[in-house]
């Protein structure tokens, strides 16, 4: 595939393309343990929710939406606020182009202009494709879960990757939300 995408930040106007894209994931798949799919209110929600402290990136093809990526904390205790888990999705037609890999350099260049240290990624597992994707994009398997969640009439394992990305410094730099380093 040799389309052309940008990307740029995610708005919520961008909710209902967005929704679109997560909806085969959580009726069709156990990569996300949702059961029901959101409403474009709840999905708009959660986009203004994250871009207050991270980004929320989308690549776009001919003015469609075609993949996603944000961080978001990865606990809400003060001293994990350095580390954020990631979340990536990709339209079916468009995995395998590249886009996912460009999504997730935008996203972690701009965690490094924050000060975040640790990218976080949570997988169903087995789930080859994303484990591999991880893979390339240096991150390291850090713990397996066995019959964590239940979907789809079957239990279902997951994996911990994590990436380091930054230097851990004693004491760490105060971090920058998205919202304040835009401007």
């Amino acid at each position: 595939m040799n389309e052309s995408f940008t990307i740029r930040t995610a708005t919520p106007a961008d909710a209902k393309q967005l929704l679109a894209i997560y909806a085969p994931y959580v009726t069709d798949t156990t990569v996300t343990f949702e059961y029901d799919v959101p409403s474009v209110e709840e999905f708009t929600y959660r986009i203004n929710n994250i871009l207050q402290s991270f980004p929320y990136y989308v690549a776009v093809v001919d003015e469609e939406v075609v993949g996603y990526c944000y961080a978001s904390p990865f606990r809400a205790r003060a001293a994990y606020q350095w580390v954020v888990e990631t979340t990536i999705y990709i339209k079916q037609d468009f995995r395998g182009s590249g886009i996912g890999s460009s999504l997730y350099c935008a996203l972690e260049d701009t965690l490094k202009n924050q000060g975040v240290l640790t990218m976080i990624a949570c997988i169903a597992h087995p789930n080859p494709p994303s484990i591999a994707f991880h893979e390339v994009m240096g991150f390291q398997k850090v713990g397996h879960f066995s019959k964590s969640g239940y979907k789809l009439c079957q239990w279902v394992d997951v994996v911990w990757m994590e990436k380091h990305i930054n230097i851990h410094s004693e004491p760490p730099i105060p971090l920058v939300p998205f919202a304040k380093l835009k401007k």
